[in-house]
C-alpha cells in the first residue's frame, strides 16, 4: 500500500501532540469518523487520490465534512495538505486508531459470523477472548453469508476458523486426495 510507512509516521506524530494536549479520545473519535467516512464513501476516497482536482477544494471539503472535529484533527488536515500527503488521510486515520487501541492496552477481536451475533453469545465471546489475549478486548462482528455457519475469530494475527464453509472444504480435500 502506498503511503503505509508514511501514514504510521503521521499517526504516531498525531497520538503524541494528542496525548500532549489531553485530546486523545477525542482525536480517535474524529479518527474513527474519518476513516469509517473515506471507507465508505467511494466518491470522497476517489477526490482524495484525484490528481485532477485542486488541494483547495479538496481541503475545502474536508473542513466542511469535518467540520465539528478537534482543532488537533484540523491541524492533521492543513499538515497533509501542505505536504501534499491528503490522499493518506483514511490510512492515517486507520493507523491512529491502532496505535491508540495499543497505548490503552485494547485488543480488538474480530468475529465473521453468518448472522449477527447476539448480546449474550458477544458476551462469551468477549471473556474468552479476554482469557485468552489477558488484555482488554473490543468485540467487532463482520456478517458474511457465506461462511454459512459457525464462526471465524481473528484477535492480533491469530485466527481460528470454526466456519461451517472451512470444515465443508476441509471434506472436500480429504474427499479428492482418497
Amino acid at each position: 500500500m502506498a503511503g503505509a510507512r508514511a501514514a504510521i509516521r503521521y499517526a504516531k506524530a498525531l497520538l503524541s501532540l494528542a496525548s500532549d494536549q489531553n485530546a486523545a479520545d477525542t482525536v480517535n473519535e474524529d479518527m474513527k469518523l474519518i476513516a469509517d467516512t473515506v471507507v465508505d464513501n467511494k466518491e470522497l476516497s476517489d477526490a482524495l487520490q484525484s490528481p485532477v482536482i485542486p488541494s483547495s477544494d479538496k481541503k475545502a471539503v474536508l473542513l466542511e465534512v469535518f467540520k465539528k472535529s478537534n482543532k488537533t484533527t484540523l491541524s492533521l488536515i492543513d499538515t497533509l495538505m501542505a505536504n501534499n500527503r491528503i490522499d493518506i488521510l483514511g490510512h492515517v486515520a486507520s493507523k491512529y486508531n491502532q496505535l491508540f487501541d495499543e497505548s490503552k492496552g485494547i485488543q480488538i477481536a474480530t468475529v465473521t459470523t453468518a448472522v449477527a451475533l447476539s448480546a449474550d453469545l458477544k458476551k462469551k465471546v468477549l471473556a474468552k477472548a479476554k482469557a485468552l489475549t489477558g488484555k482488554n478486548v473490543e468485540v467487532e462482528n463482520i456478517i458474511d453469508e457465506s461462511i454459512l455457519g459457525g464462526f471465524i475469530l481473528r484477535i492480533g494475527d491469530v485466527q481460528y476458523n470454526a466456519s461451517v464453509a472451512n470444515q465443508l472444504n476441509k471434506l472436500k480435500q480429504e474427499f479428492t486426495l482418497n
